[in-house]
């Protein structure tokens, strides 16, 4: 079972006189993990590197941002699939302190940054979510709706055509029933153009 993180989680290491400073945060995609690097260059614009690793589906990357190539980002990422996490980015940002650490040193160091932070967090199961549509005549509509309520859905775009067509999402383990349940209120006329998980 894949885990995600309740909130960001921070570490500070200090070796030989570099700091290290890790984070590790829920992160859905490269394009949020992308601006949150940006948003901390501008944060620390004295640091020498911001290294970080993403696993978030096909989005998964690791950068070492300057430093010996596999020292930093792809150790970071060993550690996030070691705890089984999934939708995160782990950054750490290195003021350089003057002293060479080597590349097994460097290794370690990011590593520990993101394992000292990890152990302070709250890991949380990962719910992998279904996204439904369904059409509808619009007699339907109200029942639809209180169904997909009672069952916690997420309603998303509605449409108004010759039918309604309500987009909703929820945990992918409820989706079977209450399709089935649908089905059976509205007698067999519910149309389902599209499912899609993720």
């Amino acid at each position: 079972m894949a885990f995600t993180l309740a909130a960001p989680v921070a570490s500070e290491l200090l070796i030989k006189k570099s700091r290290f400073i890790g984070c590790v945060e829920p992160m859905r995609d490269r394009p949020g993990a992308l601006l949150r690097v940006a948003a901390l260059r501008v944060q620390h614009p004295g640091a020498a590197h911001v290294c970080w690793a993403l696993l978030a589906g096909g989005d998964s990357a690791a950068n070492d941002d300057g430093e010996p190539g596999g020292t930093a980002g792809r150790p970071m990422l060993d550690v996030l699939r070691h705890q089984e996490l999934e939708g995160v980015l782990a950054t750490v940002v290195r003021y350089f302190g003057g002293v060479k650490l080597g590349a097994g040193g460097l290794v370690r160091a990011y590593t520990d940054a993101v394992a000292q932070a990890l152990l302070t967090a709250q890991r949380v199961p990962l719910q992998r979510l279904a996204a439904l549509q369904c059409q509808v005549p619009y007699a339907f509509e109200g029942l639809l709706r209180r169904e997909l309520d009672a069952a916690g859905a997420t309603l998303g775009e509605v449409a108004h055509g010759m039918d309604v067509t309500l987009a909703f999402t929820l945990p992918e383990p409820a989706a079977q029933a209450l399709r089935a349940r649908i089905d059976d209120l509205t007698q067999g006329r519910a149309v389902w153009p599209s499912v899609v998980t993720g």
